[in-house]
């Protein structure tokens, strides 16, 4: 039996029954990655994984940890202390942490078995899964292997999306763990920034970065931020939220009010998925759920992506200025300092990568500040002040995850095209980085036998809430625990 397809708890009930255990199920999930045609791991860790299911399969199961024996993968931007970790760049090939990231660290400590590092878009920069160091990560749903799973947060996405582990963690900084969702029937939950603690992540654009992740249904969502979430002193910008049981409270009954931003939804064009839209929208009216709809201002609607664009490039352009191939990862020799980092950053880093740091670069010049860089801080808060003003009037901002079902690789939205209007469907997601907001991905229905996802956003804190009405639109599609066939 193939008990990687079942839910945590369904695999959790087998472990507790020495049904089966975690060194078989740690054997079944190597065995998947051995036969895996997706490109999706840079690092399979098969001897220490085996070694630790192995510690585990000795002991007692632990009943009330959900977590016990179960294995996951991991981004690979996130620190894992004796493990290499690149973040899929050349020019961090080799480098391997001292430490571990807090995210980490909880999984191991409830001892879940990593199996793998997955792979990325380049730094976590990028949507399209085809920009790290190993190539194209391909989506399992996709036999032909021409359509792309999304990124950045690619092979996490690949890995939990084929079966081969039950939950799967990533970052999500503009749409990157949630597009990907949205692409391989998926549950993608990106929570309220700050509440799960981002220390050991590799940072890209700090002020919209967040630990987000994979999994096939919301509860084992919601399991996932039980562990997950915690103040930790070890982030300056970690949450003091008090701690709350996100599975004890998903059963909330409506009224819900659920509110669709017309100008983000006018933008889809295709009929077949506004169809299961609109058939979403009657089937929660008959739960209960209320709809609104409500009007954004086009110009703010049309600001997200470039405003979104502009900062994470500048902020990541200040944070990766340390990979110079002096402290880690590349490094070539050089009569000056300028000359060996003009070598590594030309030679380490992909195209995009360079194009980032220099839209970055240029917009914290000095004399291009007021233009460009504080000028989209400025739009960030209009953004950020309107979406608040939404949220004020319903529970959860409810809209199609993506315009489209997965591309064929070639077909993502070049940045030249800020003006685009089809930028304003394809990109919004990131409305819930630049806010800060809970915002999570789950399956609506299917194109061809392809996937495709509606979006949740909610307010910042109201992570619960989110899950809640998550698990009533789960309940009515019953799109759950997908996987593509064999």
């Amino acid at each position: 039996m193939n008990y990687l397809s079942l839910s945590l708890t369904e695999i959790h009930q087998a472990l507790v029954s020495k049904e089966v255990t975690p060194l078989e199920l740690t054997k079944q999930a190597l065995a998947l990655i051995r036969a895996d045609k997706n490109n999706a791991f840079e690092y399979v860790l098969e001897k220490e994984a085996l070694h630790l299911a192995e510690q585990l399969s000795n002991e007692e199961p632990e009943d009330d940890n959900i977590f016990w024996g179960v294995p996951f993968t991991i981004k690979d931007n996130f620190s894992t202390k004796g493990i290499p970790t690149c973040a899929s760049s050349k020019l961090l090939e080799g480098y391997v942490p001292v430490f571990s990231s807090e995210v980490y660290q909880k999984l191991l400590n409830a001892k879940a078995v990593l199996i793998a590092k997955t792979t990325l878009d380049e730094l976590a920069m990028g949507g399209t899964g085809s920009s790290g160091h190993k190539g194209k990560t391909f989506n399992p749903w996709d036999k032909s292997q021409t359509r792309m799973m999304g990124g950045s947060s690619c092979g996490s996405a690949a890995s939990c999306a084929s079966g081969i582990v039950p939950f799967s963690i990533g970052s999500d900084t503009g749409d990157s763990v949630r597009k990907p969702a949205s692409y391989g029937g998926l549950v993608g939950f990106k929570p309220t920034w700050g509440l799960i603690s981002r220390f050991g992540l590799f940072p890209f654009a700090p002020s919209l970065d967040t630990v987000a992740y994979f999994t096939r249904n919301v509860i084992d969502s919601a399991h996932l931020l039980n562990l997950l979430a915690g103040h930790d002193k070890k982030d300056m910008t970690s949450a003091k939220e008090k701690k709350i049981d996100y599975v004890k409270n998903i059963d909330k009954k409506p009224p819900f009010i659920l509110g669709i931003i017309e100008e983000i939804y006018s933008e889809i064009s295709d009929t077949g998925i506004r169809n299961a839209f609109e058939n979403s929208l009657e089937e929660l009216k008959k739960k209960g759920l209320i709809i609104k709809r409500f009007s954004l201002d086009s110009r703010i609607a049309k600001a997200i992506y470039p405003t979104y664009y502009i900062i994470s490039s500048a902020e990541a352009t200040s944070n990766n200025a340390n990979l110079d191939g002096i402290k880690f990862g590349m490094h070539l020799m050089g009569d000056s300092y300028e000359e060996m980092l003009y070598k590594v950053r030309t030679t380490g880093f992909s195209n995009r990568i360079k194009r980032r740091f220099v839209i970055g670069g240029l917009s914290l010049l000095e004399e291009n500040q007021q233009e460009i860089y504080l000028r989209a801080l400025r739009s960030r808060r209009v953004i950020v002040n309107a979406l608040n003003d939404i949220l004020k009037q319903c529970d959860a901002i409810y809209l199609l995850a993506s315009p489209t079902i997965a591309k064929p690789f070639g077909e993502d939205v070049p940045t030249k095209s800020f003006d685009r209007d089809a930028n304003i469907a394809e990109n919004y997601l990131a409305m819930g980085n630049l806010g800060g907001y809970p915002s999570l991905t789950l399956p609506l229905g299917f194109k061809n036998g392809m996937p495709f996802g509606v979006n949740l956003t909610g307010a910042i804190f109201k992570d619960a809430t989110v899950l809640q009405i998550a698990k009533i639109v789960e309940d009515v599609t019953g799109l759950k625990n997908l996987l593509p066939e064999k």
